[in-house]
């Protein structure tokens, strides 16, 4: 089911959490924030979305680490119900795509609720103070065609990272619903 992002409270304080990534090592919120900020994007390994997207996430991604702005993944959905998001199935899909960043287990969908994260790709982008700054897409690409983007995600971290505030526009993100318990 294709769904659009909310609107959220930007200024809202990100919500504390502790997850694992598949090989059991955890990793909590206050271990993530990074000097000039931090994203969290709630993703999924089979989503054609995400698929789509990920090689554009992975070098946003660098580039964001290099200046000092963390970024870590989520995927909340039931992989009982869908057995290609299992632990074992990120493992491959992070290596796939050579994530520079940690790719969390959401297991009981708790941190998903907390931030009212609707899809799969769902971008949380927060400043140095644990503040949310952007709620958005990745990029201006269509699916398909990537030749032409504007870089919406990185350029908005930058900003957040040099200011503290996200720009005022924000596009919604757009993917597939996350499959909940």
């Amino acid at each position: 089911m294709l769904l659009e992002t909310p609107k959220v409270a930007i200024g809202s304080n990100a919500t504390p959490f502790t997850l694992f990534d598949p090989k059991g090592i955890s990793y909590s919120l206050n271990e993530l924030q990074g000097k000039n900020g931090l994203l969290i994007a709630f993703i999924c390994n089979h989503c054609p979305y995400v698929k789509a997207i990920a090689s554009r996430l992975v070098d946003d991604a660098k580039t964001l680490q290099s200046e000092g702005i963390n970024v870590v993944a989520i995927n909340s959905n039931d992989y009982r119900k869908v057995a290609q998001d299992s632990p074992q199935m990120m493992i491959q899909f992070a290596n796939l795509h050579g994530f520079t960043f940690p790719y969390l287990v959401d297991e009981e969908q708790s941190v998903a609720r907390a931030y009212d994260a609707v899809c799969t790709p769902d971008f949380f982008g927060f400043n140095r103070a644990g503040l949310l700054q952007y709620r958005g897409r990745l990029d201006s690409a269509a699916m398909a065609d990537a030749t032409h983007r504007d870089a919406e995600l990185l350029n908005a971290m930058r900003v957040i990272a040099q200011s503290g505030k996200g720009p005022e526009v924000q596009h919604p993100s757009i993917g597939c619903s996350i499959k909940w318990k």
